[in-house]
């Protein structure tokens, strides 16, 4: 009913009466004017047609209440305290206003997310244009569905923190993992973890359901992760002048055992931990830590899986003792410990562990971390 016909009298006169048909009228007609005549009513004039209306809601139909909600929906102008009041009802009345009505403010979907039904929740995280606190306080809710209808919503806009918590719980909940890493706004660091971490997941899948060697379906699944994660963090630094040239030596088969000691005993560190990584297989930074960690267990295994003899694994231990920033001096009872070591192992148990380490690390964590949980979960 437009607002028009109806003057003051004929609205009280509506008010006056107790049927259904005028308590729908009034509920209307008072609509109207708190909607047409909004920017002009004043705070009193304002909480007077609120609270008439709060009375009326109860009394009218849903349908009047429904039609209403749609109508004020897209309208730019609609009282922000009459859109809170339909958002608050039926979820049928209220999804219209909870969906698209603009003039809601933060704290008012706050309020509702935090006492509202789910249904009330699932129409929230449909909202274009949501904000990092409207998207926390519907994490916070706890319901997986309505997180999963978030994740999918991508106008949403998730704070990092709140995007890594979420990667966090995908090792457990398994529907957050594919709408995870289709947002287009997931950070790369992130997007690494989760493909490491979905690859590690349909690794157990696999050895659950089938008889395969681990580390054979590892040769498989490993390098499809690291490929992934490459491709959502590109620019990765180009490595130094020493990693490009062992890198080249390698290419051209020429780096040995002996050319590596030579480098050693010429002292060019960054080159023989950069050859060394090159016939290893394994990172550079691995390479560093195993070659002037104390006991030099890693070195040993190093040293046996790329054939170097007894005495080359004692001259290197020495030199990279000596090599080491602010070493002391060396007690030569490490030497013998570490000999005994490398004396105990045999080339084919060190390569299976250069294997191991070759994968990528947090692909290994990744791994552990479904494995833990699948021991608590039997516990």
């Amino acid at each position: 009913m437009a607002l028009e016909p109806l003057n003051a009298e004929q609205l009280i006169a509506l008010a006056r009466q107790k049927s259904d048909q005028a308590r729908e009228q009034l509920f209307e007609a008072m609509g109207d004017v708190f909607l047409e005549r909004s920017s002009v009513l004043s705070l009193q004039e304002r909480a007077l047609i609120t609270g008439i209306l709060e009375k009326l809601i109860r009394e009218v139909s849903r349908e009047i209440r429904r039609k209403l909600a749609i109508r004020l929906a897209d309208a730019p102008g609609t009282p922000r305290e009459l859109a809170v009041l339909l958002a608050n009802d039926e979820i049928d009345i209220a999804s219209p206003i909870l969906i698209r009505s603009s003039v809601l403010e933060e704290v008012d979907l706050i309020e509702i997310i935090r006492s509202r039904s789910t249904q009330h929740l699932f129409a929230i995280a449909m909202r274009r244009d949501l904000s990092t606190a409207v998207a926390d306080a519907l994490v916070e809710s706890g319901e997986k569905d309505v997180i999963r209808a978030l994740l999918e919503n991508q106008d949403a806009r998730i704070s990092r923190a709140t995007m890594a918590y979420l990667v966090e719980q995908s090792k457990m909940v398994d529907e957050f993992q594919e709408p995870l890493v289709r947002r287009r706004d997931l950070p790369p660091e992130l997007a690494r973890r989760m493909c490491l971490f979905v690859s590690a997941a349909i690794r157990q899948s696999i050895l659950d359901r089938f008889n395969i060697d681990a580390d054979t379906l590892d040769d498989q699944l490993e390098p499809i992760a690291r490929e992934e994660a490459a491709r959502r963090e590109p620019g990765v630094a180009a490595g130094d002048a020493a990693a490009e040239l062992a890198h080249a030596l390698g290419d051209g088969r020429k780096l040995t055992p002996r050319l590596l000691m030579q480098t050693l005993r010429r002292g060019e560190i960054p080159l023989f931990e950069a050859m060394l990584a090159e016939m290893s297989g394994l990172r550079l930074t691995l390479i560093r830590r195993l070659c002037y960690e104390a006991g030099g267990q890693g070195l040993a295994v190093v040293a046996r899986g790329i054939g170097l003899s007894r005495e080359e694994f004692a001259s290197v231990f020495l030199l990279t003792r000596k090599a080491r920033p602010g070493a002391a001096a060396m007690d030569p009872v490490d030497l013998g410990r570490a000999l005994e070591f490398f004396d105990r192992i045999n080339h084919g148990s060190a390569a299976t562990v250069i294997g191991r380490w070759r994968r990528d690390p947090d692909y290994l964590y990744a791994i552990r971390s479904v494995e833990e949980q699948q021991g608590r979960q039997r516990a």
